[in-house]
């Protein structure tokens, strides 16, 4: 028997806890609508003491009877785990897998015939339910299926819709993106540094322009050339700073980086190492 209520989360590492804090502290979910699998003792108490939900070692007893399974462990681990519980899930049930660079067709190769699997591809700020996953559909996924893993994830943060070809490069961008913003932080806060500040004012200083930017961006919907020119004047700093950006093909530098990125990712969902 089915509960449409239950949602099982194999593998609550920092992804899959984040979505169990997100789904208890908004009330979409109860805690004795939860399970939650882990591979340690000590982390299944853990989980236990923390968010009061169902956690357990067996990820048999998790799926028994969840109307959504949410697959969050790491891609090398994915078969090892299809292997166990593969036979045990039946088509009313809905699959979410969040691990990356894993095509639907692979999952359902590994699971009973038409059973609907829906694939996402988070990110990290997801961990401070400020992320963004891209959601795709497999063969026998449907409107619906979408509809109920689109509800859960967006507890991390938003959610887009693509057809599955546009996965690996949703992984390029935003899977991907946040250690392009950490690079181009540290980066900055060395500047400060080596301009005579002290790492920590450096360090706020950076951090807080990256999260107001990504603010004025997105709440008040402003195109990146239209906050970059309303921040350049004539003849002023920041003219001369983008100059020195463009000469080094900082642009180009990035554009070809996140083509690497997709490349890579279409080699890992072919298999290659």
């Amino acid at each position: 028997m089915v509960d449409g209520r239950k949602i099982a989360i194999l593998g609550a590492g920092r992804i899959g806890e984040s979505l169990i804090a997100g789904l208890l502290s908004s009330g979409w979910r109860t805690a004795g609508e939860i399970a939650a699998t882990a591979r340690r003792a000590e982390r299944v108490a853990e989980l236990r003491e923390r968010h009061g939900v169902e956690a357990t070692l067996s990820n048999r007893d998790a799926v028994s009877g969840a109307g959504l399974v949410v697959v969050s462990v790491k891609p090398q681990d994915l078969d090892s785990l299809l292997g166990e519980i593969g036979g045990l899930i039946s088509p009313e049930q809905t699959v979410l897998s969040v691990a990356a660079a894993i095509p639907t067709s692979l999952i359902e190769s590994r699971l009973s015939p038409g059973v609907p699997v829906v694939r996402a591809m988070p990110n990290t700020p997801s961990t401070v339910h400020e992320g963004i996953a891209g959601l795709c559909a497999g063969a026998h996924a449907s409107d619906e299926h979408l509809d109920l893993a689109e509800d859960a994830l967006a507890h991390l943060g938003s959610v887009v819709r693509v057809p599955e070809k546009a996965m690996d490069a949703i992984t390029a961008v935003s899977g991907s993106g946040p250690a392009y913003f950490a690079l181009l932080a540290e980066a900055m806060i060395e500047a400060g540094i080596l301009l005579g500040l002290s790492r920590e004012i450096s360090t706020q200083l950076v951090v807080q322009t990256m999260l107001g930017t990504a603010k004025q961006l997105r709440d008040e919907r402003m195109h990146p050339v239209e906050l970059r020119e309303m921040v350049t004047s004539p003849g002023g700093t920041t003219i001369a700073a983008i100059r020195e950006l463009e000469m080094a093909g900082v642009r180009a530098a990035f554009l070809n980086a996140i083509q690497a990125a997709m490349v890579r990712s279409r080699e890992l969902a072919s298999g290659g190492e």
